[in-house]
């Protein structure tokens, strides 16, 4: 099955040594060489993945990201940036990328997250409707399956695209215990080593936003050797 590429890079060089590279995945690449042009076009069609550079013309991938984010388009996204600094990593994690890769990057690391990113969707797509609709309540924390919506005591809580899903996948199995590298698997897809940090700070922004005291969660734990778990017994004072 083809999957549909949109590579938003404004090196041609590069766009084009990606798009040859996708061809063999099977993908259907597309490239925009501009901000406003990779917008318009995320927006006007349905892809299955956009490979977006932090630094084009006009405007950045950051603002390519939050504005898509903000449209409620949730076609998964790698952030392809020369910079190396933790920050910009983090940035384009926060407007809700669901991964990134810093230049130079190996052509089979670059394929290997791709198909990583399509295994996740395909096994998100068969865990049935009863999985994606339900609502789960915890305490006072609602999360839509459906509506990808959260609420805390009734207030909307603003979550990230990947913030969510690791969210709705802890709540989905309360009280077990998950490895940093078994969240990798199961919410980004991969298991590269070196990438644990990840989950760290997605964890650590997601409590920030629903824990009363993010450094003594009473949702999201730590289980000390091992990794976190989602409560079973959520407080309700």
């Amino acid at each position: 099955m083809s999957r549909r590429v949109l590579v938003v890079e404004d090196d041609r060089d590069i766009a084009e040594l990606v798009r040859m590279h996708l061809s063999d995945v099977p993908c259907e690449v597309s490239i925009a060489y501009d901000g406003a042009v990779a917008l318009a076009e995320a927006q006007a069609n349905q892809y299955d993945l956009i490979l977006l550079d932090i630094m084009l013309p006009g405007m950045n991938g950051i603002d390519v990201c939050r504005q898509l984010r903000a449209r409620n388009i949730y076609t998964p996204i790698i952030m392809l940036t020369s910079k190396s600094t933790e920050i910009d990593r983090v940035l384009g994690l926060e407007m809700g990328a669901d991964d990134y890769l810093t230049k130079p990057f190996s052509i089979p690391e670059l394929v290997a997250r791709v198909k990583a990113i399509f295994r996740r969707v395909d096994n998100l797509s068969t865990t049935g409707a009863q999985a994606t609709t339900q609502v789960i309540h915890a305490g006072h924390l609602s999360i839509d399956g459906e509506k990808r919506s959260v609420t805390l005591a009734g207030k909307a809580i603003e979550l990230t695209a990947k913030e969510f899903d690791l969210l709705f996948h802890f709540a989905r199995h309360p009280g077990r215990v998950y490895s940093r590298s078994e969240l990798l698997d199961h919410v980004w897809g991969y298991t590269h080593s070196g990438y644990e940090h990840t989950v760290n700070s997605h964890i650590n922004r997601l409590r920030a936003k629903i824990e009363r005291d993010p450094n003594k969660p009473e949702f999201v734990q730590t289980v000390w050797g091992v990794g976190y778990k989602f409560t079973e017994t959520p407080q309700k004072d």
